[in-house]
């Protein structure tokens, strides 16, 4: 298992130090919009999310930040390409935290100015390199991207930033190649103490990118490597925190939320079990309730393959039952499935 690592405060909330792991995401909206910017993390927010990034590519981005910070309740991350001046704006502005890669905003006397801002704050940096940003000589002296020349870098930048005299670091190494992602935090949790955010950059789509994140995550996270985490989607930022709720949820790293698991279907199921399985995910996404939910569509085995659930319906013909750890409880009309699954979850004790 990887060591623990210091404590990082971002915010209100805090990271390391074997604290629990927080969920992350990012907007998707213009940070210039507030109005857009605020109603979406107040959506993410409800879902679970922990921590928020914006992009801070202008002067008017870095002063809505003021603005949308006073109307949220979770830590604000500034993301920052490029533009050292937006980073220092970004501070100015009340920023939590800022992302930055210091071998892309410019000289040594720019990162200065950007950890004097910090320092003056206290505010912590996430030192960020992806596998596409890599310096050509890391390149070259590894032969090609690889785990090795990810972490050179990013030690490389941290050792940057700790010359400057601070040390209120966070470290992300990303790649889209799952394997080689997994391969750089395994190196890089035996030679640094700083906390790290783990993702898969560019997973892809809500369906590829969540086979690919929950493999690297997973993979990272079991070894007890990662103190926060994002799950990154070409979607609505809403599924990265279902998704990175359900892969903490799989772990063991977090408990609450009901659980549904539900059969694959075969040629005894009598009942649109894939429609009712998704509306019975949907609305157990409310209860803030820590029980596993099965949703079955055979009358015959269902009982069974239902008996580790805490409650659980199965289909039949026209008809289905109410099932509590294996028993059946009652016959229940098919359309009525629903509402009486959700009427024992609202008087659950």
């Amino acid at each position: 298992m990887a060591e623990t690592t210091r404590v990082v405060r971002i915010g209100e909330r805090v990271i390391g130090g074997g604290n629990p792991i927080l969920i992350q995401s990012m907007t998707n909206t213009r940070t210039e919009d507030v109005k857009g910017t605020v109603e979406q993390i107040h959506r993410l927010e409800k879902a679970g999310c922990e921590i928020i990034r914006c992009t801070v590519p202008t002067w008017e981005a870095a002063k809505a930040l003021r603005e949308i910070k006073e109307q949220i309740s979770i830590p604000l991350v500034a993301d920052i390409h490029f533009d050292y001046k937006m980073a220092i704006a970004a501070i100015e502005n009340g920023a939590d935290k800022i992302r930055i890669n210091p071998g892309n905003i410019g000289g040594k006397d720019k990162v200065a100015a950007v950890v004097a801002a910090a320092k003056e704050r206290n505010i912590p940096i996430r030192v960020g390199v992806n596998s596409g940003s890599l310096e050509k000589e890391l390149v070259e002296k590894y032969h090609g991207v690889t785990a090795q020349g990810l972490v050179e870098s990013a030690l490389d930048k941290v050792g940057m930033i700790e010359e400057l005299g601070y040390e209120n670091m966070v470290i992300s190494i990303k790649s889209s190649d799952v394997m080689m992602c997994v391969k750089a935090h395994e190196i890089l949790a035996k030679k640094t103490d700083y906390p790290l955010h783990v993702g898969i950059t560019e997973a892809g789509t809500v369906f590829s990118g969540n086979i690919k994140s929950a493999i690297g995550l997973g993979l990272i996270l079991h070894q007890g490597i990662g103190d926060t985490i994002r799950v990154s989607l070409t979607g609505d930022p809403v599924e990265e925190i279902k998704s990175a709720k359900l892969i903490l949820r799989t772990l063991g790293l977090r408990k609450g939320g009901i659980e549904v698991v539900s059969c694959p279907t075969c040629g005894r199921t009598k009942i649109d079990l894939i429609g009712l399985a998704g509306k019975v995910e949907a609305m157990v996404a409310d209860f803030p309730l820590d029980i596993k939910v099965a949703v079955m569509g055979c009358a015959v085995n269902g009982p069974g393959e239902a008996r580790e659930a805490d409650i659980g319906i199965a289909g039949g013909i026209g008809e289905g039952l109410l099932i509590k750890k294996g028993e059946i409880i009652r016959k229940v009309p098919e359309d009525e499935l629903l509402a009486v699954l959700k009427e024992e979850l609202e008087n659950w004790e």
